[in-house]
């Protein structure tokens, strides 16, 4: 609502009723002048309590009062991030666990397959003429679950040509299942895995290889190979 300044004799102009349909679009029930001029004076005195009824007589006949509605501010509630388990609630729950009778070779075979399939489609196909730096670079970055892997050499001789397919990995070891239905687990530090495919053979360092799975993406590795452990 603006109320426009002027001299006394323009109060009628500055509470006069608002014309029919400009009340029926901001659905207001029409009020006198009398009754226009009896709120105005109860809000600005509700407003400014300390202000004399002079002050206030003054201000709507020398300036212009403009009453506005301010819509208050959306308060933007923050979300609360979902923590996950801990590794104690982890070990607790059993999460990671395979169950015995789940711990046979033939039932990993299916996934194996898949995890062929999914580096052919990774390598655009194992042909004779692809760079070996190329895959292997695609090799170290991809997903592990369902490779089928060797021990060559490590600093624990009884580890030395467990064979099997990967059903697990951690930052620290690897989950095997091996053609004898047993369930190993590898650590990584101090041996070296071969991984075949298509004729094309493949070398881990696990030394160099102690990343969690999901991190791999986004770890530049040399492809200058090393023998140290």
């Amino acid at each position: 609502m603006g109320l426009t300044p002027g001299p006394p004799c323009l109060a009628g102009q500055l509470y006069r009723r608002l014309p029919p349909e400009e009340t029926g679009e901001l659905r207001l029930q029409p009020q006198d002048s009398e009754k226009a001029k009896t709120f105005v004076h109860a809000f600005l005195k509700r407003s400014m309590p300390k202000m004399k009824d002079e002050a206030i007589q003054d201000m709507l006949t020398r300036k212009a009062v403009v009453l506005e509605h301010y819509a208050k501010k959306k308060v933007k509630q923050k979300r609360k991030k979902t923590k996950g388990f801990t590794a104690k609630q982890r070990r607790e729950l059993r999460l990671f666990e395979i169950e015995p009778e789940q711990q046979r070779y033939a039932i990993f075979l299916p996934l194996h397959e898949l995890w062929k399939q999914y580096i052919r489609d990774l390598c655009h196909g194992l042909k004779p003429d692809a760079q070996p730096h190329m895959i292997q670079g695609k090799l170290l970055k991809a997903d592990l679950h369902g490779a089928l892997v060797t021990v060559t050499k490590s600093k624990c001789p009884s580890y030395v040509g467990i064979t099997g397919i990967i059903l697990q990995e951690f930052k620290h070891v690897f989950k095997i299942i091996t053609k004898e239905d047993k369930l190993k687990v590898v650590p990584k530090l101090n041996n070296v895995f071969s991984l075949e495919l298509d004729g094309f053979i493949s070398y881990i360092y696990g030394s160099k290889f102690l990343l969690r799975a999901s991190e791999r993406s986004a770890k530049k590795f040399k492809l200058k190979g090393t023998i140290d452990l």
